[in-house]
């Protein structure tokens, strides 16, 4: 264990977190984002909410104040859009910008969601059982 680091942050997950440079990204996919098939590097995390894991991973983690958005959600398909409310997206936007003041969120469609992703440095595989949690955060400098 570490002092003032969430006990959330496995060893793994810091590792990762550690290599990443300005620019990489990395998504905190729901339970039902097809982590394994989208990207090599998978950091299981089933136990765990994606807000729960947004919050520990914004307390190590600085957002890149260069891009905009740096907070990259799912949009809605079109079949949803109406039916769906995705409640979680409040709860990640006042977690994001209560954890990073340069916080900017933006969103983009599922399949440019699902491409970006397999190019991001790795993908934190939650339990999220909300829909549209799925989340790409671009990493800052100190």
């Amino acid at each position: 264990m570490l002092k003032g680091i969430s006990k959330i942050l496995s060893p793994e997950l810091l590792k990762v977190l550690a290599e990443m440079g300005h620019g990489d990204e990395i998504v905190i996919g729901d339970g039902n984002f097809p982590a394994e098939s989208i990207n090599q590097r998978v950091i299981r995390a089933d136990g765990i909410g994606g807000a729960e894991m947004l919050a520990a991973v914004l307390s190590v983690f600085p957002l890149d104040a260069y891009s905009d958005p740096n907070v990259v959600l799912m949009r809605l398909m079109d079949r949803d859009v109406g039916k769906v409310d995705p409640v979680i997206w409040k709860e990640y936007e006042k977690i994001a910008k209560g954890k990073d003041a340069n916080a900017e969120l933006g969103n983009i469609d599922r399949f440019d969601f699902y491409d970006r992703a397999k190019k991001a440095y790795a993908v934190i595989a939650t339990g999220e059982s909300a829909i549209y949690a799925n989340i790409i955060l671009v990493k800052g400098v100190i």
